[in-house]
């Protein structure tokens, strides 16, 4: 089954003067993804979503969206009304209500009433902002004004979202009920590309990623097939008798490796190179040899873990 590609590139690239910000940037995403794009500050993020947006002019290469070519001029204007872009710092107008906020874009994108009224409803119910609809957006907290700038880029039901940094300086509590109302967006059938320092919110909501790297996209995978090829295997044990026991029995094994231990909470941590039997087997091993163990937790490394391994092979 040949999957439908919500975004293409083909040779992308953009030049500002002498340095390459996005440099043959081949990116393909499939309709109904939620693509986590992620790397340092510098790496191409924002000028390769700004071309996906039709912001930005590449200097070479081409964009597909939906199979369409992206023009920048005046011939494809239904295509770019497909697409919802939020940049990382669109402003908000302080002293306009939340309701009349909404409104006007509604009217820029010519929705027409009773679609206007009935549209404004759906989003102010999905972004949870009913009861402020009467409210100056001066009053609202920063998750809350996140929120709203999502509604307005949603207000005209686009299949395409493109975010970038939506979650930056949000506390823990605002970014979940961001992801939520992401996750709402996704079911509805959006193909939504969003840009996070906060790789613990892409881990939980996307299904693939890609790496940026001084211009380059080094990576380009689903989520399960990266976790699958970068991410190790880790165990944590805790003991309730020695130490240094512990630590014997486990170096006796040939796939435990990098012993981390905390000696505050008798705590060891391994990397396990075995699969789901082996860990079986070690943790049989370890209850035959008399060890007290109060905690045996498989897991694999995150998303961070794997970024920061990825840029330190970068660079060396």
């Amino acid at each position: 089954m040949v999957r439908e590609l919500a975004i293409s590139t083909q040779g992308l690239t953009k030049q500002f003067d002498r340095h390459i910000a996005v440099n043959d940037v081949e990116l393909e995403v499939a309709a109904g993804e939620v693509y986590g794009l992620i790397g340092p500050n510098g790496a191409g993020k924002t000028t390769l979503i700004r071309m996906l947006a039709a912001a930005e002019e590449p200097t070479t290469g081409e964009i597909y969206i939906n199979g369409d070519r992206l023009l920048r001029d005046e011939s494809n204007p239904t295509l770019k009304r497909r697409l919802g872009y939020l940049p990382d710092d669109f402003p908000l107008y302080d002293d306009l209500t939340v309701w009349d906020y909404l409104d006007y874009f509604a009217r820029l994108y010519r929705l027409r009433n009773p679609r206007r009224r009935q549209r404004l409803h759906e989003v102010l119910e999905l972004i949870q902002l009913t009861n402020k609809r009467n409210s100056l957006i001066s009053t609202l907290s920063r998750g809350m004004k996140q929120r709203l700038s999502l509604a307005r880029t949603i207000i005209h039901e686009p299949i395409l979202l493109l975010l970038d940094e939506p979650v930056s300086g949000l506390d823990p509590i605002a970014r979940m009920q961001f992801r939520e109302i992401i996750k709402v967006l996704q079911e509805a059938g959006m193909t939504i590309l969003i840009s996070s320092h906060v790789l613990s919110d892409l881990a939980e909501l996307c299904t693939s990623v890609g790496i940026m790297e001084l211009g380059y996209l080094v990576e380009n995978a689903p989520l399960k097939e990266l976790y699958q090829r970068l991410s190790r295997q880790e165990i944590f044990l805790t003991t309730l008798g020695n130490l240094d026991e512990l630590q014997a029995e486990l170096r006796n094994n040939p796939l435990v490796a990098d012993l981390q231990i905390s000696p505050a909470t008798n705590r060891v941590r391994v990397h396990f190179s075995g699969g789901p039997e082996d860990a079986a087997e070690l943790l049989r091993s370890l209850i035959s040899a008399g060890i007290p163990l109060t905690e045996f937790h498989c897991t694999q490394e995150d998303l961070e873990k794997i970024f920061l391994k990825m840029g330190h092979q970068q660079a060396s």
